[in-house]
């Protein structure tokens, strides 16, 4: 769109769609095709899909890559040190981080893309408006003329079949009233040869759809780029919690993204490169679009507007608005010349109206002429060229490099993801087989109860001790294990140990029937003291928390029990 006037604001072409327009378009053979935009081809359009498989087939292939990994990784048991866990969640965190930015960025495309489109929907309201504007400003010209003008001009052409007695006055005034006429169909004609190229072209379909689909656009592109971000933000809460369930949902609801992100790609890559093929040359589609009965001159006059004297309806305005200045001087001849000769006749309201008329003509004429120049129409269609292929074209950039690269750190995010939450466990205990409640515990059981009360501030008492008399005189004392308070024993097996007790005691010699009675007495005080010992201590066993040795039901031992 080279040249035009100084004074008017100039259509350049971006940078941007130079690029996308110089992309090699090949069919399925490979072979290079026209890159002229031009949706109503199968051939384009078969080029633009084959573009848009390029992200398309990289997802295939990232997704094959994800399954062969997942499929290695998902049985590796194999502990990890707690560093190199470290390691994995803070680079999930600046992934994550990254990966927000770069949804974010596509956030903000989506919105120059919006408010793109906003704009060139309101410049083709208002081109739709200017010729709306001159169909209808034309049509009313055609309709007074046709309707009032011509039916009142037939009225007073009776009216001066009456006889008068100046036959030349009358000759003078039936030539105005046929100039009248005459001039009358001449603006008929002119009005309607201005309208005539303009029959057919209406946006309002255009701009219907237009607005329909931005309606659906915006708000889904929104609603997908935050559910994205949404995404992201859980990871990242994930990470800093080191929530093993977090991360498996995110490996889940990830791959789903990294598909979305590269659909995405794939259509704004083949949007983008038929954007810019439009930018290139958008007044060579406008060419071929546009109805046959638009001469060509009347297309380069509005698209380029080079000069006001190139207007191809400035002789058909010159026309019409002569033939409405010769309607009114004739009029007015016609006016003086009735008045003077049908004197008799009520004259004076029909001239008056018509002279009404004629006058609603001309400024309609005069109107008409501000409507069709260029410059108003071509300040919209260059508005509109710069909302779709400068504000349009640079967002939907930014949205498909957003796009291409969430792809890449979705994809990145998974892998990683699914590397580190394999191998975040649930704190392990150590499980101890069930023993005979009324026996010792394990060493094992032993060393978890001690580290227990350690981490508690508890420490176990001191292990009771229990005395038995020998044939000597002293006692022998037996420490008695530590036990983790098991339930109380029952009075029969309390009588058992403490039978099995008093039969190994006997077999190793320790008492015998030789003892005289000091040692009877003796033997009686260290039972007697053992006994109340062993009460007290099963006393404090049953208590919460005591560590029990005898039940209280278990039968005391008697001096004869050892005889």
């Amino acid at each position: 769109m080279a040249g035009g006037q100084q004074l008017l604001e100039q259509y350049t072409v971006p940078q941007l769609a130079r690029v996308f327009h110089s992309l090699p378009h090949l069919n399925v053979s490979l072979r290079s095709v026209n890159n002229t935009f031009n949706p109503h081809s199968e051939i384009y359009l078969e080029s633009l899909g084959i573009l848009g498989s390029i992200p398309a087939a990289w997802l295939i292939l990232t997704l094959l890559v994800l399954l062969v990994y997942l499929v290695t990784r998902c049985c590796d048991r194999k502990p990890r040190p707690r560093r190199s866990i470290t390691v994995l969640m803070w680079s999930l965190a600046i992934l994550a981080l990254l990966c927000c930015g770069a949804v974010a960025v596509g956030l903000y495309g989506n919105d120059d893309v919006h408010n793109g489109l906003v704009q060139l929907v309101n410049s083709a309201k208002n081109v739709d408006s200017i010729l709306m504007a001159v169909w209808n400003q034309t049509d009313n010209i055609e309709m007074i003329l046709k309707k009032k003008v011509q039916p009142q001009l037939t009225a007073l052409g009776d009216d001066f079949d009456a006889p008068v007695s100046n036959k030349t006055m009358l000759t003078l005034l039936l030539t105005a009233l046929h100039s009248v006429k005459q001039n009358a169909s001449i603006a008929m004609n002119r009005s309607f040869e201005i309208r005539k190229p303009l029959t057919g072209i209406s946006l309002a379909g255009a701009i219907g759809v237009g607005e329909k689909i931005e309606q659906l656009r915006w708000p889904v592109t929104m609603a997908v780029l935050s559910a994205l971000l949404v995404l992201c933000v859980v990871l990242i809460v994930g990470v800093a919690r080191h929530s093993r369930c977090v991360l498996i949902t995110f490996s889940v609801f990830g791959l789903f993204a990294v598909i979305v992100s590269w659909l995405m790609a794939s259509l704004y890559l083949a949007t983008s490169v038929a954007l810019g093929d439009l930018c290139v040359s958008p007044d060579g589609y406008l060419t071929r679009v546009v109805p046959p009965t638009l001469a060509s001159e009347v297309f380069s006059y509005y698209t380029q507007c080079e000069n006001i004297r190139t207007n191809p309806f400035t002789q058909k305005l010159r026309d019409g608005q002569s033939a409405v200045t010769n309607m009114r001087e004739n009029l007015n001849v016609v006016t003086k010349l009735a008045l003077e000769l049908f004197k008799d006749q009520q004259l004076q309201p029909k001239l008056n109206s018509l002279s009404i008329d004629i006058n609603t003509v001309s400024k309609l004429t005069s109107g008409l002429a501000t409507l069709l120049d260029c410059k108003s129409l071509y300040k919209q269609y260059v508005h509109a060229a710069k909302s779709l292929c400068h504000l349009g074209l640079y967002g939907l950039t930014l949205m498909l490099l957003a796009s291409l690269a969430a792809g890449l750190f979705f994809t990145v995010l998974v892998w990683v993801d699914s590397h580190t939450w394999i191998y975040i466990r649930k704190r392990d205990y150590l499980q101890v087989d069930e023993q005979d409640p009324y026996l010792p515990p394990s060493a094992a059981s032993q060393a978890i109860a001690a580290r227990t009360l350690r981490g508690q501030g508890s420490y176990p008492p001191t292990a009771p001790s229990v005395f038995y008399p020998n044939a000597h005189g002293t006692q022998n004392t037996i420490k008695q294990p530590l036990l983790l308070t098991p339930p109380p024993p029952s009075y029969a097996t309390a009588t058992a140990r403490a039978r099995q007790l008093h039969e190994s005691m006997l077999k190793g010699g320790g008492i015998n029937g030789s003892g005289g009675a000091g040692d009877h007495k003796s033997s009686q005080h260290n039972q007697q003291s053992t006994g109340g010992r062993a009460e007290h201590r099963s006393g404090l066993g049953d208590q919460p928390g005591q560590y029990a040795t005898l039940s209280k039901q278990c039968k005391t031992l008697e001096s004869s029990d050892f005889y």
